[in-house]
């Protein structure tokens, strides 16, 4: 079985750009989504922090191109890292291994547009408008 995750949010912070001890890049980076529900008839919202870790030519792309606060769609599978804290304690931390990334905020004045990239090769992408397929969709037009 595998496990697959798309997620459309925004980073908490510039990529932790590193290279291993065999010279492959890794870049690390948190990613805040926002998600909506309904209480007592008023909308309420929450945020969800994911760990990203992106490997390669993709590594190599979110840190040359993303920075805190760019929207991007990550498509990647689910990773549990198991490890021990400072008191002793066995815990779990789970990571979103990103597979594709696309970047989604609007397109700057001479700027080369929005860009895609994925880890197994790197295309470009038409530009997005503003959806957010997490909109609540009672409030729709």
């Amino acid at each position: 079985m595998a496990s697959k995750v798309t997620l459309i949010g925004r980073l908490g912070k510039d990529p932790d750009f590193t290279v291993t001890t065999d010279g492959t890049p890794i870049a690390k980076f948190s990613l805040a989504v926002n998600r909506y529900s309904k209480v007592k008839g008023e909308r309420k919202e929450e945020t969800d922090w994911y760990n990203i870790v992106a490997w390669r030519q993709l590594a190599e792309i979110c840190e040359k191109y993303l920075h805190k606060g760019s929207k991007v769609f990550i498509e990647g599978r689910l990773e549990l890292r198991k490890y021990t804290g400072n008191d002793g304690t066995q815990r779990i931390s789970v990571d979103v291994i990103a597979s594709d990334m696309e970047m989604l905020d609007p397109k700057e004045p001479g700027s080369a547009g929005n860009y895609a990239a994925s880890s197994s090769s790197t295309r470009s992408s038409a530009p997005t408008d503003d959806y957010d397929p997490f909109l609540d969709p009672d409030e729709l037009p």
